[in-house]
């Protein structure tokens, strides 16, 4: 069963608003997202929170201070997503930039399936191995449960910074600093800052110490704020809640983005996906930017995304990217293909009229990637509306099975996967994440009973309220806010994670339908209203609704976003559908 909502938006507040200046329709739609008063829309730089009110920010930056100075040596150890290697690139660049351009300064991204995640102790000895050797090691978007890492570390004679954004363990590792928003202790408002995003802060207030030491005068200091097209990009493909701090993050850099100044890789990716970087908004970095520089840490190597970034040779950059748009090509043929056995797989040993009877979904295959398992747990996920766990074999033994799943708002995973390790002790070989995603390693041939255990925390977790598919919208468009125009001011909004992009939800007449490359539904349709019979009611709209083959009937009431479609210099509105209220059918 599916519930189709409005969102709830105060009316005085959204009044408010729009006598602020704010366009009527925006008005509404910040109002059902939470914002209360007219100061709460700037997001310029100066209203992002400080560097103060993060913990151990500023003692960090005292202590790079120091290393740079002395020109010691660092090693930045990395994620393999888009979060890592943004927040590694960030690192490099801004230290550089900030004096350390004679200091050695490398990194390092584990292999993610030989060594696991994090700063493991093999990740520490592999950078022991560096030449020069690092006196210190900072870890960027993970390292806050990596205590056996950081003391292996200090064995080694090594120092290890922490900077990192995850839910940390019952101990914080002993490190020589930790910069976290979530650890405890830490008064920062904002606890979405993605892990590119607390590098950055790192960098800003190492940039004012450095200026208090004289190193530089306000008008001299170097321009941190030229990485946040990095910033933006990291903390949008990391589906981080869009707060107004992030929104400040991601709103000016994508200004420097539409401006053409972008670092040089991030300009051949946007060229490579057919994007228009003048136009550039949070869709394309989470849809068609974000996944491009992923594919290298899903299929091969996340330092080749760490080098395009880094680039500052437009030709080098669009060779890398090319290479980029191919691994992520071939992440597409296998992420296919892995869907379609687990479709069989489900209709063989999970479907069989009994999907509805299952709280969750759990499922492996020998010939599966471990680098695409969490974009397949997330497409069950979102197809059967249940939380789903897919795993690949490891890439040593194959005795191991490595996981990755996906959760509904209600349940949280992470806190899911607690409680079968604590009911069956040794089943879980270890896990980690939040309560959207997790990963997990088992033994193979646990996977069986991990299953049984599994499916019997969801049974006691999730309620019929959790399950029930749920489709918030924000009501209505007026007959006049069908134009192009209405389409570029919500293509030029933040929305994301916690900020989501409008869905509107309307009554149409469908005046004919057909199938676009045998899998998509392509639609001409004709709002309805009570005061217009639907033969009158204005001109028709193209609509298309992806993945969808099964017709729609003469009338529907749907979910859809509203874009603007441009092809050969015309500009003209289009809807993409999202979703068909059956219990309400129109007629």
């Amino acid at each position: 069963m599916s519930l189709f909502s409005q969102r709830p938006f105060s009316e005085r507040t959204a009044i408010w608003l729009q006598q602020s200046g704010l366009h009527p329709l925006l008005a509404r739609l910040y109002a059902a997202r939470g914002l209360e008063s007219p100061d709460e829309l700037p997001l310029e730089l100066k209203h992002l929170l400080s560097p103060t009110e993060l913990k151990n920010c500023l003692s960090t930056a005292y202590l790079l201070a120091d290393i740079l100075e002395k020109k010691e040596s660092m090693l930045i150890v990395a994620d393999y997503d888009c979060d890592g290697a943004t927040a590694c690139t960030v690192g490099l660049r801004g230290l550089k930039m900030l004096g350390g351009i004679d200091t050695p300064i490398q990194f390092l991204v584990p292999n993610r399936f030989t060594m696991g995640y994090g700063l493991t102790p093999e990740v520490v000895e592999l950078a022991a191995q560096q030449n020069p050797k690092p006196k210190y090691l900072i870890t960027v978007d993970n390292g806050i449960a990596s205590e056996a890492g950081v003391d292996r570390a200090r064995e080694l004679g090594m120092e290890v910074i922490v900077t990192d954004h995850h839910l940390p363990g019952d101990r914080l590792p002993k490190a020589a600093a930790i910069v976290n928003p979530n650890q405890p202790g830490c008064t920062f408002s904002s606890k979405a800052l993605a892990g590119v995003g607390v590098m950055f802060y790192v960098l800003v207030a190492l940039r004012a110490e450095l200026r208090k030491r004289g190193k530089f005068t306000n008008e001299t200091q170097p321009k941190v704020e030229n990485l946040l097209d990095l910033v933006a990009l990291g903390t949008v493909a990391d589906v981080a809640h869009l707060d107004r701090n992030n929104r400040i993050l991601v709103a000016n850099g994508l200004k420097r983005i539409r401006a053409g100044i972008a670092q040089p890789g991030i300009q051949a990716l946007f060229q490579v996906a057919g994007r228009d970087p003048r136009k550039a908004n949070s869709f394309d970095l989470g849809f068609a930017i974000g996944p491009r520089l992923n594919a290298a840490g899903r299929l091969a190597d996340m330092t080749l995304g760490i080098r395009l970034l880094l680039t500052d040779h437009p030709d080098e950059a669009m060779a890398l990217a090319q290479e980029l748009d191919r691994i992520n090509r071939e992440r597409r043929v296998i992420e296919t293909g892995m869907q379609e056995t687990a479709l069989a797989n489900l209709s063989e040993e999970q479907l069989s009229g009994t999907i509805a009877q299952r709280n969750s979904i759990c499922l492996w295959h020998p010939e599966w990637h471990q680098g695409v398992v969490g974009i397949v747990a997330s497409r069950l996920k979102e197809r059967f509306n249940r939380p789903a766990i897919v795993f690949a074999p490891d890439g040593n033994t194959g005795e191991e099975l490595r996981g990755s799943g996906r959760s509904l708002t209600g349940f949280h995973l992470r806190d899911a996967l607690d409680m079968v390790s604590k009911r069956e002790p040794g089943l879980i070989l270890k896990f980690g994440g939040h309560a959207m995603a997790a990963g997990l390693t088992i033994r193979k041939d646990d996977f069986a009973k991990f299953d049984r255990c599994f499916q019997e925390v969801a049974d006691s977790l999730l309620t019929d309220d959790i399950l029930e598919r749920r489709h918030p919208h924000d009501g209505a468009l007026l007959p006049s806010e069908f134009t192009p125009e209405i389409g570029d001011l919500l293509a030029e909004e933040i929305w994301g994670q916690g900020f989501p992009q409008p869905v509107f939800y309307g009554e149409f007449e469908i005046i004919s339908q057909s199938l676009m490359k045998e899998k998509h539904l392509r639609l001409m349709v004709r709002p309805m209203t009570e005061s217009a019979s639907s033969n009158t009611n204005g001109a028709p709209l193209t609509a298309v609704w992806f993945n969808r083959t099964q017709s729609l009937p003469a009338t529907a009431k749907l979910a859809y976003r509203l874009v603007t479609d441009r092809y050969q210099g015309q500009a003209r509105v289009q809807l993409m559908i999202e979703a068909h209220d059956e219990s309400s059918v129109a007629g």
